[in-house]
């Protein structure tokens, strides 16, 4: 179906998720439709400015209101815009400071829907800053690069990661999983996903770091696979990793993605952990990424 000239054809868009960007076409977006979404995904410096903007029209819509009135508000000096503007923050805020009060019918009745606008937009501010803050998250720190080599006699990926808070994330469980281009019997490409079999997927108590393994046997979707290979499927991984954290008494959870050129062959991972003089367990997390040849 083709688009007539009298429709409007949605702005293409850049969008990421995980560590590709993707062009989205064809969408029609409205931005007051998931507000709340983009209140919760934007960062903290961007959602700041937005709410002081927001704050900022509101006054001046009301401050507006009520220099149309005749002096529906005492003590306001030659009418100025300024001052209506100050005292519409008072009354948005619901501070009010006396000096400057309605006093007429029509001054009373603005300054009656501008604290009902205060006061719900007060409490939906208050609800979306502290749904930001209690948002559960996991600390995790990935390796920047995956890498394979003969673990056991074997073949074997491996993904690092490790516990940034040093606290205990119980029950912790990953998965890893495979992304991968293939053309279906009808010759039409098509990107399916695997999920690749850990040795060990779970873990009791993750408080310093874990290293994921998965055995490139005649089983895994990766067996025999060259990094020539790897480029021509446009082959990417994911991991997930979730655990209850004791500290914040919830579940959380934490990803990371990983591209083809990001997969080290011949590497493995440098030791981090080792013992102190005094017997103390020592991490050293200033090679966490580093890889060596094995």
């Amino acid at each position: 179906m083709t688009t007539g000239q009298g429709e409007r054809t949605p702005k293409a868009r850049v969008v990421r998720i995980g560590g590709r960007e993707i062009i989205a076409e064809g969408l029609q977006l409205n931005f007051w439709a998931d507000i709340s979404h983009r209140c919760m995904t934007a960062s903290w410096p961007a959602f700041i400015i937005g709410a002081a903007l927001v704050f900022l029209a509101f006054n001046a819509v009301f401050a507006l209101l009520y220099l149309l009135g005749d002096q529906p508000v005492a003590n306001v000096k030659g009418g100025d815009y300024i001052d209506y503007f100050y005292f519409s923050i008072e009354t948005l805020s619901t501070a009010g400071y006396g000096d400057m009060h309605p006093q007429t019918h029509y001054g009373h009745f603005v300054a009656t829907i501008e604290l009902f606008t205060g006061i719900f937009s007060m409490s939906l501010m208050t609800g979306l800053i502290f749904a930001r803050f209690s948002r559960p998250s996991a600390r995790l720190l990935f390796a920047s690069n995956p890498v394979i080599s003969n673990q056991e006699g074997m073949p074997t990926l491996m993904v690092r990661l490790a516990n940034e808070r040093h606290n205990i994330i119980g029950n912790a469980t990953a998965r890893l999983w495979m992304f991968k281009n293939i053309v279906t019997a009808e010759g039409q490409p098509y990107r399916r996903f695997f999920e690749l079999p850990l040795v060990r997927n779970e873990s009791p108590a993750l408080a310093l770091s874990w290293t994921l393994h998965h055995v490139l046997d005649e089983a895994s979707p990766l067996h025999g696979l060259s990094p020539e290979d790897f480029a021509a499927s446009d082959i990417s991984l994911v991991v997930v990793v979730s655990g209850y954290d004791v500290v914040a008494a919830q579940t959380v959870h934490a990803r990371m993605s990983y591209d083809h050129p990001d997969i080290r062959f011949g590497h493995r991972y440098v030791d981090v952990v080792s013992t102190s003089k005094d017997g103390r367990v020592r991490i050293d997390y200033g090679r966490f990424h580093d890889t060596s040849e094995s």
